[in-house]
């Protein structure tokens, strides 16, 4: 994920108002909200639910009084019976990780919010989504880490051992005053950014029909960072924020060629290619270039023969982005080395 002021500057640099830019793997649409908020024509593509539905609402968030009064209706039908035969379904995790009340309000949420398509359920969905877990006192759940999921029987035993029950909460006051701070520091005004749900590759072959028949210009900028290989299963990573869109109450595997954590070295390879393949197809002639990926060799030699495939005629520039900072692999009692990132910027 880039930085927000480092994605402006990249942005500034490489288009002018007005230009298209594309983020074919646009997580939670950082790059895209820089570029719509600078007068950009910005498309995102992602596959995971909830980075799409973070970057839609980052784009394009509800009023805040219709995002309050939606709010307050859901905890109204929190008594329905369908509520309490689920809440009863769920497994011992909830029970340790919740607050009944908070329970009852997430699984009245989970049936009720239309986040895909309704603007105002969309952003009190993000707004669940944001607080669903992390710090105690600070999230609507147990102490959890809030960057991603734990593992249930790991987190159970651990709260176990401590006697840590979930802090009794309630639900409409806690996201109220979250609500009520957000929107105080101003509503982006991002008309020409949009989020398109889906594969980049399936997406990319639409995007190349409206160019090619003229309903859309060529973008000016391709502006991404692609998954790393082997490094992150963003479906296991985020399975109870999943289970909140309607995902399954536990870590699951899932089938989708592109959602894994890529152990396969020959998935992985085309998916990068597939996408800049798609990507090439879109670009002006003079188009920039502008990918962040791993700096491990596999990975950063996939990428760049990709981009040099698909983009023959510009001029490649390597920036390397070595990690300073202490990685979360050093809490588990990681301590080599990391090689960090690198930024490969291709220029006509």
């Amino acid at each position: 994920m880039f930085p927000v002021e480092f994605a402006f500057d990249v942005v500034r640099r490489f288009s002018n108002s007005g230009d298209g830019v594309l983020d074919p793997f646009a997580g939670r649409a950082t790059g895209v909200f820089a570029a719509a908020a600078g007068g950009r024509r910005a498309v995102g593509i992602e596959i995971s639910p909830v980075g799409w539905l973070y970057g839609t609402v980052k784009l394009r968030p509800a009023a805040k009084l219709n995002v309050l009064s939606r709010l307050q209706e859901v905890a109204a039908l929190t008594a329905n019976r369908r509520v309490e035969d689920e809440l009863e379904a769920l497994p011992e995790f909830f029970r340790w990780g919740y607050a009944h009340r908070v329970r009852r309000f997430l699984v009245c949420a989970r049936q009720t919010l239309q986040w895909r398509t309704s603007r105002v359920d969309a952003t009190v969905m993000a707004f669940l989504l944001t607080y669903l877990h992390g710090k105690r006192g600070a999230a609507l759940s147990n102490q959890m880490r809030d960057g991603k999921a734990m593992s249930p029987d790991y987190a159970v035993a651990w709260w176990r051992e401590r006697e840590m029950k979930p802090a009794t909460v309630d639900p409409v006051a806690f996201l109220t005053k979250r609500i009520e701070w957000r929107y105080k520091k101003g509503v982006p005004q991002c008309p020409g950014g949009e989020m398109r749900f889906g594969d980049c590759i399936h997406v990319l072959q639409r995007i190349c029909r409206d160019v090619e028949s003229g309903r859309r210009r060529p973008f000016r900028l391709l502006f991404t960072s692609p998954p790393y290989c082997g490094i992150t299963n963003y479906h296991y990573d985020q399975w109870l924020r999943l289970w909140l869109l309607g995902g399954q109450p536990e870590p699951t595997r899932v089938s989708g060629r592109w959602t894994r954590k890529f152990e396969s070295r020959t998935d992985y390879v085309n998916l990068i290619d597939l996408a800049f393949e798609g990507c090439s197809a879109v670009m002006a002639r003079n188009a920039a270039v502008y990918v962040r990926t791993d700096a491990r060799e596999f990975t950063l030699n996939t990428t760049l023969d990709s981009l040099r495939r698909h983009f023959p005629k510009h001029r490649v520039r390597l920036s390397h982005r070595p990690i300073l900072r202490r990685t979360q692999t050093a809490l588990f009692g990681d301590q080599t080395g990391k090689p960090g990132e690198v930024d490969i910027v291709l220029n006509r």
